[in-house]
């Protein structure tokens, strides 16, 4: 399923029908009629596409037996060895949102949340991660779960990256410049963005975080806003060299920890190293 079908529907709808398909050998269960389960149960959202609980929660709708294993390589050869499929194993000390709001907007609860968090949290630091990051988060209290999820767990630096308009408001509510005072406060190690639109479009936004920040900034955009082709495929709008460019506005603005997010690649990275 790989190919066009894999632009078309997205890598974790794709992945999850590769793996129904196998196991419970439905035909029914193609790329395209995952990814619109997705959409329809709320496992995905506009711009970002699936969350990580389309693998579990929806795993489990679509009549698999879904377990989270600890991040070690004898428990994944032992599941190998075993013909039980890994759908997807998230890199060591990356987390992100679950793509649902939290009471009151939302129907999840912070306990609830909590206990994703700390269960995902401790198949990650035991297999010794240096740092944790929290990326493309959409609120301030899913971050703030998120930091009292991992100093429960352990001690190790916690960056907190958030997705945000072009104004600098977040999609749930409040602003990034709350964000970084809520979550240095919480004693996180860096603060910032990442994905959301282009660079060109944050440099005030950058220094407003940089004004009130005690920690360092970070800044990690999108190439630009994507353009979608007549196979949904997503096209972003900056060259490596222009989206270096902006990024030099960044840094100049207060951003002191860079790289990219969506429409980005190791031209894009080493772009910015010439720069």
């Amino acid at each position: 399923f790989a190919g066009e079908l894999m632009g078309l529907s997205g890598c974790g709808p794709t992945c999850l029908s590769m793996v129904c398909l196998y196991l419970l050998d439905d035909p029914a269960l193609t790329p395209r009629y995952v990814a619109e389960f997705a959409e329809e149960e709320g496992y995905s959202e506009r711009g970002s596409g699936s969350t990580w609980t389309l693998i579990s929660e929806g795993g489990e709708k679509l009549g698999l037996e879904v377990e989270e294993l600890p991040l070690h390589e004898s428990s994944i050869v032992r599941e190998l060895e075993a013909e039980n499929p890994i759908v997807c194993v998230m890199g060591a000390g990356d987390f992100t949102t679950t793509g649902k709001p939290l009471e009151p907007v939302g129907t999840m609860s912070y306990q609830a949340l909590l206990d994703i968090y700390r269960e995902q949290l401790e198949a990650v630091v035991a297999a010794g991660p240096d740092l944790l990051v929290a990326e493309t988060m959409l609120s301030i209290d899913e971050c703030a779960c998120f930091v009292e999820a991992a100093k429960s767990v352990c001690d190790l630096p916690i960056l907190c990256t958030l997705t945000i308009e072009a104004d600098g408001h977040l999609l749930f509510g409040g602003t990034v410049v709350e964000a970084v005072e809520t979550l240095q406060a919480l004693g996180v190690s860096a603060v910032g963005l990442n994905c959301s639109v282009g660079p060109d479009q944050l440099e005030a936004v950058v220094a407003s975080m940089k004004a009130v920040a005690t920690v360092p900034v970070i800044a990690k955009p999108n190439a630009g806003m994507p353009v979608m082709d007549d196979k949904g495929q997503a096209h972003y709008s900056m060259t490596p060299e222009q989206f270096a460019a902006s990024m030099a506005k960044l840094v100049k603005a207060g951003a002191s920890i860079i790289g990219g997010c969506c429409g980005t690649g190791p031209e894009y990275i080493a772009a910015l190293r010439r720069d």
